[in-house]
């Protein structure tokens, strides 16, 4: 993700809540890729380890790899890189696994 303006907070880093966004969405699309047909997913919990501040036009890098793919819930670890390959965060998160009513998965 390229480090826009509007990404940034007044002193010219990216904002912590932009950064989340952008591992929570990985972490979602790894979910959204194992779910069975019908299946949706939402965020239930969200945790940041900052390491480190990102100046406005560089490049961040995420990583997402499963810690866990379960039937109602998956978690994920998220490592946010710059485009030096310095560690900027550690996001783990964990996805719920929302089947239809009636469903038996």
């Amino acid at each position: 993700m390229v480090v826009r303006a509007d990404l940034c907070t007044t002193g010219g880093a990216l904002h912590g809540g932009a950064l989340m966004a952008f591992a929570d969405t990985l972490g979602a699309v790894g979910t959204f890729q194992n779910l069975s047909e019908g299946a949706h997913t939402t965020t239930n919990d969200s945790t940041t380890k900052f390491m480190c501040s990102v100046p406005m036009g560089s490049t961040v890098i995420g990583e997402c790899v499963p810690f866990h793919r379960g039937r109602t819930t998956m978690v994920w670890q998220t490592l946010v890189k710059s485009d030096a390959g310095k560690l900027c965060a550690v996001v783990t998160q964990t996805q719920l696994v929302l089947v239809p009513k009636g469903d038996a998965r």
